[in-house]
């Protein structure tokens, strides 16, 4: 069954439903369904062909990449990065959330958006939204995560808001050592700069990534970049 739209669109839709009416974010979503056609959001999401991206993305991932993944609000930066992690949990993975902007409850209506059920993964996902997130933290707590563990850290510009922390290069530089010494998959999501203009460039890249602080963006050897359901993959040479 084609969709109306992409379906990175549906979801927008149903969030803007969903503050809009005062409902929850899941009632949207079946709601949305129901419009084009299916009994429930997690059909939809089941039966689209456009629900396939993370796991393309997924094959091209390896352990120790630092994988960029960025968008503006509203454009699918943190569901795609979601994904991955279900993705890596269905290949028998871990996957982990660190978060300093959701609630776990906020992380739990993104799964159900992605059509997955985070019951059945076991204890394979792990949520963290503690105030104390940074580099040092993050190599704490995944001290004896197992190799292909795929993490999601929410996000890259919030590492250095603490003055303690380290800057933000520094922050990354020990992650990257890290992810290569463990094995681990870190997939940062970014904020987009405000020029960035959608008329003049259907998708934004590495040059529109917002920074406050200085960081080497060539510490990432993977970027996907998305809007308005387009989605740019690419790896470093």
């Amino acid at each position: 069954m084609k969709l109306s739209a992409p379906i990175y669109h549906l979801k927008r839709q149903a969030r803007l439903l969903s503050r809009q009416a005062k409902i929850p974010l899941h009632e949207a979503l079946d709601r949305v369904a129901a419009q084009e056609g299916f009994a429930g959001w997690s059909l939809l999401a089941a039966k689209s062909a456009e629900a396939a991206p993370a796991g393309v993305l997924f094959a091209q991932l390896a352990p120790g990449d630092l994988v960029l993944v960025g968008a503006r609000p509203g454009h699918g930066k943190t569901l795609m990065s979601l994904e991955l992690a279900v993705e890596a949990m269905k290949s028998g993975h871990r996957g982990v959330f660190f978060t300093l902007e959701y609630t776990q409850r906020d992380v739990l209506d993104r799964f159900r958006a992605i059509g997955a059920d985070p019951a059945r993964f076991n204890n394979r996902f792990v949520f963290d939204n503690s105030d104390a997130i940074s580099a040092d933290y993050i190599v704490k707590a995944l001290g004896s995560a197992p190799r292909g563990t795929l993490v999601v850290i929410d996000y890259l510009q919030l590492l250095d808001q603490k003055r303690e922390n380290p800057d933000l290069m520094a922050q990354v530089r020990t992650l990257k050592a890290f992810a290569r010494d463990k094995g681990l998959i870190l997939v940062f999501i970014s904020q987009i700069d405000r020029s960035y203009d959608p008329t003049k460039k259907l998708v934004p890249d590495i040059g529109d990534v917002r920074l406050s602080n200085p960081l080497d963006l060539s510490l990432f050897n993977k970027t996907c970049f998305l809007n308005k359901g387009e989605i740019r993959f690419q790896a470093a040479d």
